[in-house]
């Protein structure tokens, strides 16, 4: 089976879900782009799939980053290039044999190139729903679980999981130190 790269086009999401559209209207952009964030977030940890979003920085001048935040890759585009541009080339380098890159836009003129290469689309309001339903079938999931009293699914409770991230970071520490 393939491994799943999902690339979205932010400011496109943004555009067409109504309650980011809502937000950006009212003049909230930040809040609609951390709000997206938060969702896709939410939805990397349930779907397992690998997430890139990719922001057009000619909406906010002068931030051209990109980063790393709870398992998502964030990217800014240079000011002189459009998230259309960058999704395009990334598609092309990342789509393989054994990596299905799907791009989640509705400016489907724009990504001809790429989905003629093989990677897939989904529209806007596609994944919208996509995502919320996936996240609600969580929720839904969870509360029954609560209700029955049923123990966490994870055999390791947080006290444990801290331990044994603390344990890797040691491991890792002295790995760097001997090798360097």
């Amino acid at each position: 089976m393939k491994q799943q790269l999902l690339i979205v086009d932010a400011y496109n999401m943004i555009g067409n879900w109504p309650e980011l559209a809502q937000l950006k209207q009212t003049d909230r952009l930040p809040e609609a782009r951390d709000e997206l964030l938060n969702v896709l977030t939410e939805y990397k940890k349930i779907s397992g799939l690998n997430i890139t979003v990719v922001f057009d920085a000619m909406y906010v001048p002068g931030n051209s980053k990109s980063y790393r935040q709870a398992d998502l890759e964030i990217v800014w585009t240079s000011k002189d290039q459009t998230a259309d541009s960058y999704i395009e080339k990334l598609a092309a380098d990342k789509q393989s044999r054994v990596l299905q890159v799907t791009v989640a836009t509705s400016d489907q003129a724009e990504q001809w190139v790429i989905f003629s290469e093989g990677a897939l689309r989904i529209p806007a309001l596609e994944l919208r729903k996509r995502v919320h339903a996936d996240l609600k079938e969580v929720r839904h999931t969870a509360l029954q679980s609560q209700d029955r009293g049923s123990v966490r699914k994870s055999p390791w409770n947080d006290h444990q999981l801290s331990a044994l991230d603390q344990y890797r970071q040691q491991l890792e520490r002295e790995h760097t130190k001997r090798h360097h």
